[in-house]
């Protein structure tokens, strides 16, 4: 089931949104200002983000570009009711993937999701067994990093997160993410046992752990490799 995050802070057409999309076979994850929707995009990695323009807090043009900021390839639908073209460009402009005008029918906006779903690329699989990090070598089969022709083991959790982290290089990673694809929900750690394996990453791979270079904290959300 295709995830739709719905962002529409006017009360009426949200529920008109969220029951179409929910008969039409979508889930339906619903956020009613900018800064919420900043939180789910992250936090629940949608499909597909259906974005009014005019949102308290933070406006959907605001939305858009923080997310391209942020790594996010989510394709995103402006909703707006100006129907001016200078709005549209700078939607577009802003990383945005189509733009609708209010009003709007069901069936296009149906047909409008259908289509970003279709050309939305899927990220290949990238097997990674090895991976220089400016002096280092990580070797992900020895489970170690080789700094300076000496191996500082890795455990298979370390290895795992490092691996997750490279094969996502310039996405912000949040913990709900290393939760379900590294640990696997059934194991339920806890987010500060993330941090903790993070940290002991940072002491193995950074010169300065306490200022780190290549896996940044993204505050609020989790983290970035920029290796």
């Amino acid at each position: 089931m295709k995830r739709i995050l719905v962002v529409e802070d006017e009360p009426k057409l949200r529920r008109v949104l969220v029951d179409f999309l929910e008969t039409e076979g979508y889930e339906v994850v619903v956020a009613t200002d900018g800064e919420a929707a900043l939180d789910l995009a992250c936090q629940r990695k949608p499909d597909v983000i259906i974005l009014d323009v005019m949102l308290p807090k933070v406006n959907g043009f605001d939305v858009c570009r923080s997310l391209r900021e942020r790594g996010s390839r989510t394709p995103i639908l402006l909703i707006t009711a100006k129907g001016e073209e200078t709005d549209k460009v700078l939607g577009l402009e802003l990383g945005a993937d189509d733009y609708i005008t209010k009003p709007f029918g069901l069936k296009e906006l149906n047909a409008r999701v259908r289509a970003r779903l279709r050309t939305a690329t899927p990220r290949p699989e990238r097997a990674v067994e090895q991976y220089s990090l400016g002096s280092m070598v990580i070797d992900f089969k020895q489970h170690c990093v080789l700094r300076d022709g000496r191996p500082l083991p890795l455990s298979a959790l370390e290895a795992g997160l490092l691996k997750y982290f490279i094969e996502h290089r310039g996405e912000v990673v949040s913990r709900n993410d290393l939760l379900d694809k590294v640990w696997g929900y059934d194991s339920f750690p806890s987010t500060r046992t993330i941090d903790t394996h993070v940290l002991n990453l940072r002491k193995k791979l950074e010169d300065r752990p306490d200022a780190p270079r290549w896996l940044i904290t993204v505050h609020g959300v989790g983290y970035k490799f920029t290796g």
